[in-house]
Formats: structure tokens, C-alpha cells, sequence
């Protein structure tokens, strides 16, 4: 359940009619009326509300090859979710992943790692995998291939950064179960035929997808589009009718 910061009133996700971003948290709203009352004064009603975070999971390459370039998209990536005050959320494995933790660490973010394994012992010599960048660890025992699940299922916002196999099972799940998804253009691997996926997919599943060649305006276009539209249907999990996919360039 949710609450109306402004006038008190409990909603379902489904039953609301408007949403605001504020300080990295989601809130919603009875009417579109409540909502741009928030919006013009959002520091006296945020307080009457215990609003969540919005979670964006950053879902990239772990090893091979990746340019210069994406290790650093995934750097500002990580840097853009925590300066707006959202939580990163990764599969705790090296390579761009790991990038993008460093860099919502380096701007005072929080980042969550979900791990394969189940325990620190097991995360690190088992899968070498690295721990001290992240705020938290949550060990799932599922595997590599079992977590993706948990990462996608754990993020409002899904970002796809270069990316190999791995990263194309994240993908899939989260187009599957209509996450919105951002692709960071020209980052390379999975990322750069995310268009071809979807035609070949042929599947309306509610899923958006934004794509964008820089970072910083993909997170923003990514909440704006989250708060403006994809609220009314985070996910398949949430009760009401698929508007099938939309796509934005």
C-alpha cells in the first residue's frame, strides 16, 4: 500500500493517478491535482510519508573485452544514480558492474550486490567476485545464472551497459516481465543490438525502453519517463492490462 502525501489517502500502485520524484524517492498520488501540489512545494509534504527509493540496476559485461569508454559510462552511471539520492543495485561481479559501484560510492551513494553465492567466503574465492565496493551484500546461493532473477526483481529501472551472455539473460527477464529498461548507446556487446533483440522478440510485455548515448541524460530521461508514465505499471507483476511495449530513441 501507499499514501497521498498530500491529503493522507492509502492507495494501491494501481489506484494512482500521479507520481513525483524527489530526493530519490517515488511518491504518489490520488489525483494529478495532489501531485502538482507536491511538486510545487515538495519539502512540506515529504516528511508525511515514508516514500521508497527508487532502485536502478546497472546490468553490464563481468569480464572480456570492453572499450575504455564503457568503463567509464559505467563509472558515471553509478555516479548519476547516487547524486540523485536513488540506490544502485548490481550482480556484485567485476568488470562494469563493479565500475558502476565505484562510482556511486565516489558521489555517496548506496550500493546493494547481489551475489551468487551464499556467503562472503564463497563470493570472493569461489567466485571471485569483489566485496569492499558495496554498502550490501545479499547472498542469494542461486548462481550466476539464478540471481539475475533477484537483480531484475529488485530494480524499478533496469540500465544495460555493453554486456555478454549474462547480461542478455538480464535483459530478457527484465523486457519479460516489463521493467523499464535504458541502453546506454555505442557502449558495446548486448547493448548496441538491443533494437534487433526486440523485433526478433516480437512480444508486447508492457517493458520500455529508453536509449541513449550519454549517461547522465539517460538516468534522467529513465525517472522522467518512470514518474510520468511507467509508474501506472512498474512491472507484469503489478494488476491492470499491458499497453504493450513502448520504445524511445
Amino acid at each position: 500500500m501507499i499514501v497521498d502525501p498530500v491529503c493522507g489517502k492509502v492507495l494501491t500502485e494501481r489506484e494512482a493517478k500521479g507520481a513525483a520524484f524527489y530526493n530519490g524517492r517515488i511518491y504518489y498520488f490520488c489525483s494529478t491535482l495532489h501531485r502538482d501540489i507536491f511538486n510545487a512545494d515538495p519539502e512540506r509534504y515529504a516528511g508525511n510519508v515514508k516514500a521508497m527509493a527508487l532502485k536502478v540496476g546497472v546490468m553490464g559485461a563481468a569480464s572480456g573485452e570492453f572499450s575504455e569508454s564503457a568503463v567509464t559510462e559505467a563509472f558515471e552511471l553509478g555516479q548519476m544514480i547516487a547524486r540523485k539520492g536513488m540506490v544502485l543495485i548490481s550482480g556484485a561481479a567485476p568488470g562494469l558492474p563493479l565500475e558502476s559501484a565505484r562510482g556511486a560510492k565516489s558521489a555517496g551513494g548506496l550500493s546493494i550486490g547481489i551475489s551468487p553465492a551464499l556467503s562472503l567466503d564463497e563470493h570472493t574465492q569461489v567466485y571471485r567476485s569483489p566485496a569492499e565496493d558495496f554498502d550490501v551484500l545479499i547472498y542469494t546461493g542461486s548462481g550466476l545464472m539464478g540471481r539475475e532473477i533477484v537483480n531484475i526483481r529488485s530494480s524499478d529501472i533496469v540500465v544495460i551497459v555493453n554486456g555478454h551472455s549474462g547480461t542478455l539473460g538480464e535483459f530478457a527477464i527484465a523486457y519479460d516481465e516489463g521493467k523499464l529498461i535504458g541502453v546506454l548507446q555505442g557502449s558495446g556487446g548486448i547493448a548496441d543490438i538491443v533494437p534487433e533483440l526486440v523485433r526478433a522478440i516480437h512480444k508486447e510485455t508492457g517493458s520500455s525502453i529508453i536509449y541513449d548515448s550519454d549517461a547522465e541524460r539517460l538516468i534522467d530521461r529513465l525517472v522522467e519517463h518512470y514518474v510520468n508514465i511507467h509508474f501506472q505499471r512498474p512491472s507484469i507483476f503489478t494488476r491492470g492490462e499491458s499497453s504493450g511495449p513502448a520504445v524511445a530513441g
